[in-house]
This record gives C-alpha cells, sequence and structure tokens, in this order.
C-alpha cells in the first residue's frame, strides 16, 4: 500500500470518529433508520405512508381533529398533513367537516374503512413500539426523553448564536 493510500484511510478512518459523536449527524440517521423500518412495517400492514399512519392514529386516538391539532401532536408541519388528508378521503379513511366555531377550519374524521386499516396497522405498529421500549429502562428513556428536550430547546433557540459567543468571551 502506499503511503497515499494509507494517508486516505487514515483522513477517513479519523473523519468516522469524528462524526460518531456529531449530535446533528446521529439523530438524522437514527430519524432516517426509524423511517426505513416504519415505511417496510406500514407497506406490509396496509400500505400506508408514515403520514397516513400517524393520521389515523391521533383520529383512532383522539378525534376527531383539525389538522392543526393534528400537526401539534405529531410536532410536524401543518402543510404536511393537509397534503394527505385528500388521498385518504380519497382512499375513504377520513372526512372531513367545517368546523362549528371556525369555518375557517375543518374536522377530520376516522371512517369505518380507516378504523378498519388502521385496526390492521395498528398491531403491527404497538408490536414496534413495544419491543423498543423493552430495550430501554424506564431511567434510561427518562434520561433519553430529557437529552432529546435539550437537544430540541437548542436547535429550536433562535439566540444560539449570541449565547455561544457570550460563553466564549
Amino acid at each position: 500500500m502506499t503511503t497515499a493510500q494509507e494517508d486516505h484511510i487514515n483522513r477517513f478512518k479519523a473523519r468516522c470518529l469524528t462524526q460518531e459523536r456529531n449530535l446533528f449527524g446521529r439523530l438524522q440517521a437514527a430519524a432516517l433508520a426509524s423511517r426505513s423500518q416504519a415505511q417496510r412495517l406500514l407497506r406490509s400492514a396496509g400500505n400506508l405512508s408514515i403520514t397516513e399512519w400517524r393520521v389515523l392514529w391521533d383520529l383512532a386516538e383522539a378525534g376527531p381533529l383539525t389538522v392543526t391539532e393534528m400537526a401539534s401532536i405529531q410536532r410536524t408541519d401543518h402543510a404536511l398533513i393537509s397534503r394527505t388528508i385528500p388521498a385518504m378521503m380519497k382512499k375513504g379513511y377520513v372526512t372531513t367537516t367545517t368546523g362549528t366555531r371556525d369555518r375557517r377550519t375543518s374536522l377530520v374524521a376516522l371512517t369505518p374503512a380507516g378504523r378498519a386499516v388502521f385496526d390492521k396497522a395498528s398491531a403491527t405498529m404497538s408490536q414496534r413500539r413495544a419491543a423498543l421500549a423493552n430495550s430501554f429502562s424506564e431511567a434510561d428513556l427518562d434520561t433519553f426523553l430529557g437529552l432529546i428536550d435539550r437537544f430540541e430547546a437548542f436547535v429550536e433557540d433562535p439566540d444560539w448564536p449570541t449565547l455561544v459567543a457570550e460563553s466564549a468571551g
């Protein structure tokens, strides 16, 4: 092996070690792996997208709901759910009605067909959640969620550059 090849391998290994501690990259990789696993499971359990599954789940547990309420529950973008609802209506999974208090909003409700597909997928997704929960003790889970809360607070803080500058000075 030439010196240039050895240097290349060493730089590659050093970069990999550095990235092992990159929280941004690690969380993104974990989220992508989780999403891929969920997509695989939902395909076999009802040919649902992740967003469709989450809408069905929210509606089964707490519906009828507005898109804004579901976005809040899911901690996601309102537009993502809004774009999903028409396709779910076409499939017969949900219906919408104009809100009684605010006519600009719509309440989304589960249909019997939506309930049936939810029930089918729910068993698989429940097993997934249980298997993950079994991988952590209650203390581990509390610590993990606390760390995620701290990470979210950091990335949602518009003043973080100021905080970094202040701590450096």
